[in-house]
């Protein structure tokens, strides 16, 4: 990656991640991500055609598929759970846990036939032969890891390098064993033990909350820091309303690891849904995805701060309105 500034924006899926945003980091300097994450092959690629219009600074992130099978037991009993919420919102759950590969192969070929700067992966490795036909198109690929293990896998299938996310990240947890128990480290600590491991490039995520974080993981020696949650109430970011009230609502004192809105651990503002359903999640993803999506649909429309997932870093009360170029710089 040519940069002029150290700083990349975070590949953000749902909504915050737009064409705007990627184009004003790559502007200012910085490099970004359009996520691939819940697009369709036609409407990633017309995100890729639109940013390319304006710069090649940039990178598209895919959710690699896993192979877990879901407890089917576990599953329904958590549906059953959640029913009582969902019936205020007229909403009957359905019991059978959807299987979904997020149109992985679809979005694989788009980037093999149509190729882009940088692609980052998240959520499990793939096998060596899906990294070297992305490199063969002409792209370099990062590898999202969460431990000094995930980090030697990932290298040792032939990423050209990694982004290390620290758990104090906002949104998904990348590790590659999802029913683990993520213990708190800081990104800088998590780092300094990557770093021991490999020479690969890194960029660093998690808990960036600005310039002085910044520093601290330039010293300890990455060559990027990625910034997600800072970059999600800009003018560019495609955040709902209701997200962007959230952040720095004084209602919401904390952000917390939970499984209660996809199945698989996310870092979110502190809620009444975590609060009441943390405790009966399933390690599901995306099968809980699924079954939670139309009730977070409704409490979105009824306007519900409490019943939605409001993905959150530790830093998230460091969030600026403005453009983001005036973050990144």
């Amino acid at each position: 990656m040519s940069v002029d500034l150290p700083i990349v924006a975070a590949p953000m899926a749902g909504g915050p991640s737009t064409p705007a945003l990627v184009r004003a980091v790559a502007e200012a300097g910085g490099f970004g991500f359009l996520a691939g994450g819940y697009k369709s092959r036609e409407s990633l690629a017309a995100e890729i055609s639109h940013v390319r219009e304006h710069t090649e600074r940039f990178g598209v992130n895919l959710f690699v598929p896993s192979s877990a099978s879901v407890d089917r037991t576990a599953f329904q009993n958590y549906a059953r759970h959640l029913q009582p919420e969902a019936e205020a919102y007229g909403i009957q759950l359905d019991l059978e846990p959807v299987a979904d590969d997020d149109r992985w192969a679809q979005k694989l070929a788009l980037l093999i036939e149509q190729p882009v700067p940088v692609v980052s992966l998240t959520f499990a490795l793939p096998e060596p032969a899906v990294i070297a036909a992305l490199q063969q198109a002409g792209s370099r690929v990062l590898m999202t890891v969460t431990t000094p293990t995930e980090a030697r896998q990932a290298e040792a299938a032939g990423v050209d390098g990694l982004i290390v996310q620290g758990p104090r990240a906002g949104g998904h947890s990348a590790t590659f064993d999802p029913p683990r128990r993520i213990e708190d480290i800081s990104t800088q600590d998590l780092v300094l033990q990557v770093r021991e491991g490999t020479e690969l490039p890194i960029i660093a995520a998690g808990g960036v909350d600005g310039p002085a974080a910044v520093k601290e993981l330039l010293d300890a020696g990455v060559q990027a820091v990625a910034v997600g949650t800072l970059l999600m109430r800009t003018d560019e970011a495609g955040t709902s309303d209701i997200h962007r009230r959230a952040l720095t609502d004084p209602a919401f004192t904390e952000t917390t690891l939970t499984r209660a809105f996809t199945g698989r651990l996310a870092r979110a503002l502190r809620n009444h849904f975590i609060d009441s359903h943390d405790a009966y999640a399933v390690d599901a993803y995306p099968a809980v995805h699924y079954l939670t999506k139309d009730l977070r649909q409704a409490a979105a429309k009824a306007g519900d701060a409490q019943g939605l997932h409001l993905w959150a870093g530790t830093g998230h009360r460091s969030a600026p309105r403005g453009p983001a170029a005036d973050v990144i710089r």
